[in-house]
């Protein structure tokens, strides 16, 4: 079968490798679309953590499942995605309801092979019900379900101001569900055709520009001079995850769904007298993409709007390195398999 694999930072190369045969606790899903998200970007350009190549990218997918060992409830021929973050299941964080950030941690496309391949055998556990969403959908419930877990890690409450930095696909879906938990959301990016999407598509009330505006006057403004007491950072953008603690209101909380290589720095006073709370959100758990789903299928949000751009598998090579460029307008680009 046909895999797309990045051989080293700024290198793809479609290569040939043996179609997987069924393992126990196993199965096997015919792609049929592959989103591509910040961290197979990075990965391209080799900023990325926890990573080493050659590497075939790709989680955020859709599919049929073509064969099946231990599945209970799954059917040779229903569409699936997956929970990508395949853990152990043993380990402290498992054992305690978060494998999200198990200690053996093997994300799909990025610790281990991922989909960009024509089949792709995963653990039966992984795998989750189409609950008739479309492919396009389906292949958009992971990079939501981020966003949904950084809005539950934050603990939004009903009136509280949030600020999302990054405008991003993750960025995206953590304005909805940061809206649907009840905040009143404000967009921060530097780019404007994103500022743009937000206001039309996303009917987002208050959003920055920080190339073009002094932030803290217009948080300031717009929060009655409190302060967002939700902050999350959906960059990886070292200078923006160090400029936001200047943000945080007093008594607020800082939550980090971005992710880089480098140290995070930031005045201890200034922190230490706002009691505030600095938080990480690894991953999501299947208690997010359920509600991602349920959201869906409710039509609170609408995943497929987020889509800018197409391509079909046998052209990523000739289409991916555009993506980078911010002027090529890409908020979601998804691969389709045609074959």
């Amino acid at each position: 079968m046909k895999a797309l694999v990045c051989k080293q930072p700024g290198t793809f190369e479609y290569i040939t490798i043996p179609t997987p045969a069924l393992k126990k606790d196993h199965a096997i899903i015919k792609i049929k679309r592959i989103g591509i998200c910040g961290t197979d970007l990075h990965a391209f350009v080799g900023t990325q953590p926890y990573f080493t190549y050659p590497r075939i990218l790709g989680h955020e997918l859709a599919g049929e499942l073509i064969a099946i060992d231990h599945a209970p409830g799954f059917s040779k021929g229903e569409i699936v995605t997956i929970v990508p973050y395949f853990n152990c299941g043993t380990c402290i964080a498992c054992l305690h309801g978060k494998p999200n950030c198990c200690v053996s941690m093997n994300v799909c496309g990025v610790h281990v092979d991922g989909g960009m391949v024509e089949y792709l055998s995963v653990p039966s556990i992984s795998l989750v019900h189409s609950e008739g969403l479309s492919l396009d959908a389906l292949a958009m419930v992971e990079p939501l379900a981020i966003g949904a877990h950084g809005v539950r890690r934050a603990q939004v409450g009903e009136g509280e101001f949030v600020l999302v930095i990054g405008a991003g696909p993750i960025g995206l879906g953590t304005m909805e569900f940061a809206r649907l938990a009840g905040g009143k959301v404000i967009t921060l990016d530097i780019n404007e055709q994103r500022l743009n999407y937000c206001r039309e598509k996303l009917k987002m009330e208050h959003t920055v520009n920080a190339s073009s505006t002094d932030v803290l006057s217009a948080l300031r403004e717009i929060t009655s001079g409190d302060m967002p007491t939700v902050v999350i950072d959906a960059t990886g953008s070292l200078k923006a995850i160090n400029s936001a603690f200047q943000y945080l209101a007093h008594g607020g909380r800082y939550v980090l769904i971005g992710l880089q290589k480098g140290d995070i720095t930031f005045n201890h006073p200034e922190f230490h007298k706002r009691e505030a709370t600095l938080m990480s959100s690894r991953n999501a758990t299947r208690q997010d993409f359920e509600l991602v789903i349920k959201s869906i299928k409710e039509g609170k949000i609408n995943p497929e709007a987020y889509i800018t751009h197409r391509v079909d598998f046998v052209d990523v090579t000739d289409t991916f390195s555009q993506w980078l460029n911010p002027e090529s307008g890409v908020i979601k680009a998804m691969v389709e398999f045609n074959s």
